[in-house]
């Protein structure tokens, strides 16, 4: 008799026990049910409505690359009046543009802010003889400067000038053996380039 009277209390007991569990969201566990871990997303910081920021990346002082080509430099060196009577056979006869002429550094001697671009000028077997300064404008790539001389070599230099390194050949000389080499500088002052030094050396 007293184990009848326990049976009731005891389902009420476990009764409650679950209802308080559910009430509090601590029920039993699903398999399989659990809410997967939100995956982190990457903040992003407002910008009032711009787009990010960008910091520029230092100058290194290098000069953009000029964007006209050695087919526009020969169209443009055929018709100049003032170009070297023999650039403009060596020009002239040149189908091939890569034959004649070589694409050099791009400088900005004019303080223009637009490249110029320095041609070398050469025989078929590669023999520089000259060099032209080529800049844009509205009509096209037009000379600027030009010079007359063996195996030259131009590079800029640290103040903006152009330095020409020249090979200097005797009447006896063989092509590779020059007698001696010549450095100079030339400026670009008054709307013209001028000679500001010339240093000659002699050959070993």
């Amino acid at each position: 008799m007293r184990a009848r009277q326990l049976l009731p209390a005891a389902l009420a007991l476990a009764v409650l026990v679950v209802g308080s569990g559910c009430a509090n969201g601590s029920g039993l566990r699903v398999e399989g049910a659990d809410p997967a871990t939100p995956s982190a997303t990457p903040s992003v910081t407002p910008n009032n409505g711009f787009a990010p920021s960008v910091t520029p990346a230092p100058k290194t002082g290098r000069i953009a690359q000029s964007a006209m080509t050695l087919e526009q430099v020969r169209d443009s060196l055929q018709v100049d009046k003032g170009l070297d009577p023999y650039m403009k056979t060596i020009v002239g006869s040149c189908s091939i543009v890569t034959r004649c002429l070589t694409r050099g550094v791009a400088v900005d001697v004019m303080k223009t802010g637009t490249p110029q671009l320095v041609v070398l000028v050469h025989t078929v077997d590669n023999f520089v003889f000259g060099a032209v300064l080529m800049a844009d404008s509205p009509k096209g790539p037009r000379r600027v400067w030009s010079l007359k001389a063996d195996q030259l070599k131009i590079s800029p230099s640290q103040q903006g000038d152009l330095v020409v390194e020249t090979q200097i050949f005797a009447l006896t000389d063989r092509p590779c053996c020059p007698s001696g080499s010549r450095v100079e500088v030339y400026r670009w002052a008054g709307g013209r380039m001028t000679k500001v030094s010339s240093t000659d050396q002699k050959g070993d």
